[in-house]
This record gives structure tokens, C-alpha cells and sequence, in this order.
């Protein structure tokens, strides 16, 4: 094995150096043109099992970590931190302790009968492993405060040290109003991972959010494993979670405000009008919740070309991927998860472009950021956002890439949530450059633009997305789309792997693409703005 990683790494490092050093002693710029080589090269070492599924707090992750500094070093990219082209990103590991913990439910004075797993899930989000609580319940519907919406879930009432309990999902479009909340799509208010920070800013002790497969999009076993069975991560600094996060099944809530006094459907019911206050359960969360927290450190990955334009250079395109996957699991059989589409092709294909762009700059600096825990939450590129390495009113745009083509040539692009700024015009114009079409937009109806790492920059106010393949298959219409299609039974799996015999034209052609649009975003002399009323364009005014 070990000859065959060396041979793998050498060649990856040979087409990371190929076009280095003739390119800066060309003394003229030529076009940037990605090349099938580094990148295959790069996608085979990054997908094998040297690396081990790149997991987050494990050796595979700190093997990835240095492959890819070196790898900046080889290609000419400058260090973007100081010196050094890793940022540290401080994150904790947490499980639940139940059997050392006595946290329980009372409602209408009676204990409830809940068994941690089945019934509910919880644990710390503030990264403390200790917690003692007797917080009383409110009902809080939504858990939305979304002032362009005209709505507010809260009503000005002071929740502090108390234990939310709220719907996920956002309100439903009704006939009056067919466009709330993005009408069929959902928005960012729907999201759990919402409800979960505005808890937190409305001062709560905790939050507990409803479980049905309809409003999640997936069962309750997909909950329990992830908060029962697992180690789950989160940032250890910054802004932090409250003292007790969870999820209880729809059986459990009923049971809940049933023993209180409430009628669920009728709540439900009244938490669709934008009228709505919060309720008082007559139910408290009472004991000791414990859990076993570790601290550790993983990295993002960040290098520069730096710009041509004496004004310009100032500002800076991003381009990112995730470096990680899900690593070793398991102590039989094959226990590494190789993440070979998800992400080592987006990891790989970041060191293809960046080795052109070092080659042919453009007037606004790029960017070149790998970063951490995705899979985890989108923690590396969070931390990045809260700490970024150039100043968030100076960046410009934010180009992202996730699990990218495998399967061969298309005729189109896939560029969702592109239009909420300007970036969908040069998207278009880029396409159109290349002889592509950008494939229609569909009502994002699970929240696909929350949940990659674009969506940090998106809440900071940079204009982002990720780039996606489109579908219209050049050759085997067919065949292209049922291989794409066998891609979901190994998605998150062990058979995720990288195979020699893929035709990578797709995956180049998608990673130009996305170099043509940053390229075009860099020159452009206007830097892309929101699209007027856009919530996130907030944060862009703010920034300035």
C-alpha cells in the first residue's frame, strides 16, 4: 500500500508543479485552462484510503490539512494567514450522557414517561457539559422573527431562561398570500439550524423543535442517530448555542401538551396566522443534562493570487469547497468513508483552478479556501465568516463547489440561488460564453441553498452560491443519467469511491466554469449587489 500512496502523491504533486514554474517564466499571460490531470490526480490521492475519509478530528483530516498547504506552496498560491495558509477553527465534540444524566419533562404536575432516543434527543449547544435546569416550557410556533415578513413569533415577550418549543419548517403559503415565505420553497426561517440561533438570541435556556417527516424531510431515525448514536460537533467559540438543544418525536409532543391542558393541531393551527403569541405550557424541564465534551482544533485552507489593479487587488473573489468528509467509522469491513464526489472532487478541483488562476491574475484578488467541517454544520466556513482573513466588506463573491460531475459533458449549468444577486446575470453571460444554458430554477423546496458552505458567506452579506452540474447530457442521455442517479445509494457511504474509469470532461468543464464566473465577478468593475428586499443583502449594508 504504501508504494501505491507514494505513486499517488508524487503524481498529484507533479501535476500540482507541471505548469508552475513555465508559466512564470513565460512572462505573458496565457488563458486559464483547467486541466484534467492536476485534477485527477488530485481527486485520486484525496479519495484514497491514505487519507481516510478526511475525517474531522482525526488523522485523516490533519493528512488532508497538510496535502493541501503544500499543495498551495507547489502551485504558487500566498499564505492567506499570516504567513501560514492554515486558520484554525476551534470546535467541540459533544455526546449525551442519558444514563449519567436525569433530565425529564414534567407536565400538568406528572411526570412524562421519556426514554432518550425514541422519544427525544438532547444535548449541550454551548459546548459546556454540564447543565442543570428547571426552565418552563413556551410554546413559540415557528420561532420566527422575519421583520420583511411582518412577523414575529415573540411579540416582545421576555423568554429568558426558558425552554422553547417550536415547529420547524416555515409557514405555509396561503391564498391571500401565495408568496410568504418563498411560497412553496423554503426559506432560511425554516431551517432547524435557524430555530436553534434564535433561541439563542431571544435569551432562552434551551429549545426543543418538533419532529415530523413532513416538516424535516426525513424520519426521526435520521435524528436520533446523529444526536443519540453519535458525536456531534459545533463550534467551541464565538457565538454559542444555549445550554440545551433537541428534537422530540410528534407522539412525544402530543403527549406533552395534552398533559398540560393544550391542543397541538389547534396550536398548530393558530401558529399559521402572523397574529400569533407565544403559549405557556403548563409543563417544566427539569434535572441534570450531562455530556462529554472534547476540544480540538481542525483548519480551513486559504491562499491568495494576489490582483493586478492598483484599486482593485483591495477586494477579493472566494472560491471554496469542502476539505472534509466523514472519515473512519466502525471496526469491520470496510470502515473508511472516501467522500470521492462528496468533496474530494470539489477539494481537488479548487487546486486545478487555483493553478491557472496563479498563471493568468485578474484585477480583484482570489481567493482559494478549503474548509473544515462541513459535514458537522458548516462549521470551518462559519468560522471564517465570523473571523475572515479578508475583510468581509472587501469580498466581493463567494463561488462554491460540492460534489461535482463524475458522470461526463453537459449542455448546461446548474446555478441555484444565483439570482438573489446579481451574480445570476454574470452567471448567465458565463454560460453563454461557453455555449451552456443555465438550467431553469425550481422552488427550493428542502432548503438546498442553507445547506452548503456558500450560505455562511450568503448571512454575512457576500453574494454567493455554489455551482452546480446541470443535466443535459452531451453523449448517453440515459446511461449519463441513470450513472448519476446510482450516485444517491452512495451518497454518505463507504462506496463513495474514486474510479480510474471516470470521465472527468464534466468535471473540468464544471470547474472552468466556475474560474470563468470568478474571473468575470474579479474584472468586473462593479463588485455584484443583492437584489433589492433580499433579507441577507442586510448584512452587506451593515458590513459597510
Amino acid at each position: 500500500m504504501y508504494k501505491i500512496v507514494s505513486s499517488l502523491a508524487l503524481t498529484a504533486l507533479a501535476a500540482g508543479l507541471a505548469v508552475a514554474y513555465p508559466a512564470h517564466a513565460a512572462g505573458k499571460a496565457q488563458a486559464a485552462t483547467v486541466k484534467e490531470a492536476p485534477l485527477r490526480a488530485h481527486l485520486a490521492f484525496l479519495s484514497s484510503d491514505a487519507v481516510e475519509g478526511r475525517g474531522t478530528g482525526q488523522r485523516g483530516g490533519e493528512l488532508t490539512v497538510t496535502y493541501l498547504e503544500t499543495q498551495s506552496a507547489a502551485i504558487g498560491l500566498q499564505p492567506a494567514n499570516n504567513g501560514s495558509y492554515r486558520q484554525p477553527v476551534k470546535i467541540a465534540g459533544v455526546r449525551s450522557l442519558p444514563a449519567k444524566s436525569n433530565l425529564g419533562i414534567t407536565a400538568g404536575g406528572q411526570a412524562l414517561p421519556l426514554q432518550f432516543g425514541p422519544d427525544w434527543v438532547w444535548g449541550p449547544g454551548d459546548a459546556q457539559a454540564d447543565h442543570t435546569l428547571d426552565a418552563e416550557l413556551v410554546f413559540v410556533g415557528y420561532g420566527i422573527q422575519a421583520p420583511e415578513e411582518g412577523w414575529d413569533d415573540f411579540k416582545g415577550q421576555d423568554l429568558k431562561g426558558k425552554v422553547l418549543v417550536m415547529m420547524v419548517n416555515d409557514p405555509k403559503p396561503t391564498a391571500a398570500e401565495p408568496k410568504r415565505f418563498n411560497g412553496e420553497g423554503l426559506t432560511y426561517y425554516g431551517r432547524w439550524t435557524y430555530k436553534l440561533e434564535e433561541a439563542a438570541r431571544q435569551g432562552a435556556a434551551g429549545v426543543l423543535l418538533i419532529h415530523t417527516d413532513a416538516s424535516a424531510s426525513y424520519g426521526w431515525s435520521v435524528v436520533q442517530n446523529s444526536w443519540a448514536n453519535a458525536e456531534r460537533f459545533q463550534l467551541a467559540e464565538g457565538k454559542l448555542g444555549t445550554g440545551l438543544q433537541g428534537w422530540m418525536t410528534d407522539a412525544t409532543a402530543r403527549k406533552l401538551f395534552a398533559a398540560g391542558g393544550q391542543d397541538l393541531d389547534k396550536l398548530r393551527a393558530a401558529a399559521e396566522d402572523k397574529n400569533f403569541k407565544p403559549v405557556v405550557l403548563n409543563a417544566r424541564v427539569k434535572g441534570e443534562a450531562r455530556a462529554e465534551v472534547r476540544t480540538l482544533n481542525e483548519f480551513n485552507v486559504a491562499g491568495v493570487v494576489p490582483g493586478t489593479d492598483p484599486k482593485l487587488k483591495d477586494e477579493v473573489v472566494i472560491y471554496s469547497a469542502h476539505w472534509d468528509h466523514m472519515g473512519k467509522q466502525g471496526t469491520e469491513g470496510d470502515t473508511i468513508f472516501n467522500g470521492a464526489v462528496d468533496n474530494a472532487s470539489g477539494t481537488a478541483a479548487l487546486l486545478a483552478m487555483a493553478q491557472e488562476a496563479v498563471r493568468n491574475p485578474a484585477k480583484r484578488s482570489q481567493m482559494f479556501l478549503w474548509v473544515a467541517a462541513e459535514e458537522q454544520g458548516l462549521l470551518g466556513s462559519a468560522a471564517y465568516a465570523a473571523k475572515p482573513l479578508w475583510p468581509i466588506e472587501k469580498t466581493v463573491a463567494n463561488l462554491n463547489l460540492d460534489s461535482l460531475n463524475f458522470v461526463g459533458l453537459v449542455k448546461d449549468v446548474s446555478t441555484p440561488g444565483s439570482e438573489r444577486t446579481d451574480l445570476g446575470a454574470m452567471a448567465e453571460a458565463t454560460a453563454k460564453s461557453m455555449g451552456l444554458t443555465v438550467a431553469p430554477s425550481r422552488p427550493d423546496l428542502a432548503g438546498g441553498y442553507f445547506r452548503s458552505d456558500h450560505f455562511s458567506f450568503a448571512k454575512a452579506g457576500v453574494p454567493a452560491f455554489s455551482v452546480g452540474a446541470g443535466h443535459g447530457w452531451v453523449k448517453d442521455v440515459e446511461g449519463s443519467r441513470a450513472k448519476q442517479a446510482s450516485y444517491r445509494a452512495k451518497y454518505h457511504q463507504v462506496s463513495d469511491e474514486y474510479d480510474p474509469n471516470w470521465d472527468l470532461s464534466g468535471m473540468v468543464q464544471q470547474a472552468q466554469y466556475t474560474l470563468n464566473l470568478g474571473r468575470m465577478v474579479a474584472d468586473s468593475p462593479k463588485a455584484p449587489q443583492w437584489k433589492a428586499g433580499d433579507p441577507f443583502g442586510k448584512a452587506r449594508t451593515a458590513a459597510k
